[in-house]
């Protein structure tokens, strides 16, 4: 089962950036992949809520749902509910902040698991490692910084 991942230190205290992160509505907010998100089932930031993603490079819009939202631990995990951009089965990622205790910044992981055609796989671990997550940590970045 592959297992795409990617970390990095973000300069903004943990709890900031798990502020930012724990908006499931709010993707599009700090991953430039995303062009628009919207809430179609349920409350932000309660377990259950589903988000129908759009690519911002067009595309068929697709639904993530949060599974797991844990404030203490600041791990979030959502999974696609259906038909998705990638074509993946079983898709469930995580997302987790903890603070770099001598710097005052923050460590960001995020990963997942999936089920694909094996011809597909390291196409799509690179794809989700590189583009989504460490896309995603660096959009973090950006915008906590200013």
């Amino acid at each position: 089962m592959p297992r795409p991942y990617a970390s990095g230190v973000v300069a903004a205290p943990a709890d900031k950036v798990w502020a930012l992160l724990r908006d499931f509505n709010g993707l599009p907010n700090f991953l430039p992949a995303i062009g628009h998100s919207e809430l179609v089932e349920g409350v932000d930031g309660q377990v259950g809520a589903v988000r129908r993603l759009t690519l911002a490079a067009g595309g068929d819009p697709f639904d993530e749902r949060l599974v797991h939202l844990d404030d203490t631990d600041r791990t979030l995990t959502y999974c696609f509910t259906g038909a998705n951009p990638f074509d993946v089965r079983r898709y469930v990622s995580t997302v987790r902040v903890a603070p770099v205790t001598d710097t005052g910044e923050s460590f960001v992981e995020w990963w997942s698991e999936y089920d694909a055609d094996a011809g597909q796989e390291e196409a799509l671990n690179r794809m989700f490692a590189d583009d989504v997550y460490a896309g995603g940590i660096a959009g973090l970045r950006a915008a906590l910084s200013s």
